[in-house]
């Protein structure tokens, strides 16, 4: 009997390999699409341009201080935090909230998402100033906004008015703020090296947002890769080819240059060809875990520089 269970395990974990991606975490794919989601709606209620996954140097700390959204319109300048949180959700005394998932009796501290976010408005507000864009008062706000339809709170009131609830994102409707302001957009480019995050798009369309690190795999194939790092490419797309439905033994690795002059990605795009099983390494924002991912799940990588 115990033979049989043995046997049982050694093939799930065989078919689980063969045909399931482990390669993505849920809660990271689905708080990075969370964002993503977030962006692309408030873009087309405020008819602005949003900036997602920012790193912002923090002078006190001397590290980054990620940023989930920058929305710009001719009237304002928003921060805003993405909490993509499931759950019954309470706030404590100081401003932090609990959240225990439904159904399974464990419960998670987050730290005052409201403070966090007007810790980032004031550095992003000091980043500027040094850049020599100065904001007119109150262009500047944060706001919270939890965009996941399980997220559930006793009293909303409890909340202050910078945090937009599930119920109160559902409701928001367009406002004609159209035409951004030049001059707080301009300051976003120049300096994008220091901006944005490096994003990664997988099958199904899952992004995850974080640091890309290095490829592992094969010698010969780390060689063909060797020249795309952030510095040198700014995106890079994997195409498959497979027969009768198989999984392919080699991917198509596209990737764009950087481009300086123009900051962004260059018109001329280089190819290389590498083994299926190459690996990418990736850090998710928010996390302390390096993760594994097959190239063959991938279907693009943005660059930060």
């Amino acid at each position: 009997m115990w033979v049989q269970i043995l046997c049982g395990l050694v093939i799930y974990k065989i078919c689980k390999k063969l045909f399931y991606d482990d390669d993505v975490l849920d809660v990271e794919t689905s708080d990075s699409n969370a964002i993503f989601s977030v962006a692309a709606r408030l873009e087309k209620l405020y008819k602005g341009k949003a900036y997602v996954g920012l790193r912002i140097p923090d002078p006190d700390t001397g590290s980054r201080q990620n940023i989930d959204i920058v929305l710009i319109t001719k009237g304002e300048a928003v921060v805003i935090s993405v909490k993509n949180l499931s759950g019954f959700v309470t706030v404590n005394a100081d401003g932090s909230w609990v959240c225990e998932a439904v159904g399974r009796h464990r419960s998670a501290a987050h730290p005052d998402p409201v403070a966090d976010a007007k810790k980032q408005a004031s550095i992003l507000e000091s980043y500027l100033e040094q850049r020599e864009v100065a904001l007119p008062e109150g262009y500047l706000s944060y706001k919270v906004i939890i965009p996941n339809p399980k997220f559930r709170v006793i009293n909303a009131s409890y909340f202050p008015p910078e945090v937009i609830s599930y119920d109160q994102w559902m409701l928001m409707k367009s406002e004609n703020k159209s035409m951004l302001s030049g001059w707080i957009k301009g300051a976003f480019r120049g300096g994008n090296k220091f901006f944005t995050m490096c994003r990664l798009e997988v099958k199904g369309n899952k992004h995850v947002l974080g640091e890309f690190l290095e490829f592992k795999g094969k010698q010969e194939d780390i060689q063909a890769l060797r020249y795309i790092k952030r510095s040198k490419v700014s995106r890079l797309d994997v195409q498959k080819t497979s027969m009768f439905g198989l999984a392919p033994s080699r991917l198509q690795v596209l990737y764009s240059s950087r481009d300086y002059r123009s900051e962004g990605a260059s018109s001329e795009w280089n190819e290389v060809t590498v083994r299926s099983s190459t690996e990418v390494l990736f850090q998710p924002v928010n996390s302390t875990k390096v993760r594994k991912f097959k190239l063959s799940s991938v279907t693009s990588m943005s660059l930060s520089a």
